[in-house]
């Protein structure tokens, strides 16, 4: 799908703890993660799963559709402790690499006691937004201090997209009634403008804009309904 040419301006990808409360609502956290260093390659799998058991004596497969597999995200992230690399945030200034990687286990690998499982962790990246929980992480040191203190490694870190209940039924039922906000465009109305006012920050436009199939986002038609999902 083409949207209109804008680029949001430049962020850092940022991991940030999540929680679900026994409504289905996911609600963003304090515990947050951001990345020095911008990941140079991120893969967005997306998988169908077919039933494709054969029968006796059947001369082909009747490929049948089972179940839409969860997205699922990669990438890699650079931990320095060398101070060549600045500092994500004024805090995180002089942090060891083990620093680092205690602050980024905390998001995202944190075992939540109450619940007994492992923590959510919202992904923002400009307009990009993903839910999920983190699947595999691997901790590769590649410089380190005579003493072997690691003054660098790369993090390759999988997580696989988490849904809560309203969002399983937004996403498989686009036409149903948003059950967090339906809004019917007015005269005047941008995307930026009513994301702005639905969830305080107008950078969702793009993922509202791809939620509700629109290839033109600047030109809303008044009269027409869309559906703004729980992003937080």
């Amino acid at each position: 799908m083409l949207l209109d040419d804008d680029f949001p301006q430049k962020t850092r990808l940022t991991l940030t703890r999540c929680s679900l409360s026994p409504q289905g609502q996911t609600t963003v956290e304090s515990d947050e993660f951001s990345a020095m260093i911008n990941p140079a390659e991120f893969t967005l799998d997306r998988a169908i799963s077919y039933n494709t058991e054969p029968t006796i004596g059947q001369l082909g497969s009747d490929v049948k559709f089972s179940a839409i597999q969860p997205e699922k995200v990669k990438f890699n992230l650079v931990l320095d402790g060398t101070g060549v690399v600045p500092a994500a945030t004024p805090a995180d200034a002089n942090k060891s690499v083990r620093q680092h990687l205690a602050d980024l286990l905390k998001v995202v690998y944190k075992y939540d006691g109450p619940r007994h499982e492992p923590s959510r962790v919202r992904l923002l990246w400009g307009s990009f937004i993903f839910y999920g929980r983190m699947e595999s992480m691997s901790t590769q040191y590649t410089l380190f201090r005579p003493n072997g203190d690691p003054l660098r490694a790369k993090v390759t870190l999988a997580f696989v997209r988490f849904l809560s209940k309203n969002e399983e039924v937004l996403a498989s039922n686009r036409s149903s009634p948003d059950l967090s906000h339906s809004v019917e465009v007015r005269m005047g109305d941008t995307l930026p403008l009513l994301c702005q006012r639905i969830y305080g920050d107008s950078r969702y436009y793009l993922d509202v804009a791809r939620f509700n199939d629109l290839s033109h986002f600047r030109r809303l038609v008044p009269g027409a309904r869309l559906h703004f999902p729980p992003l937080a």
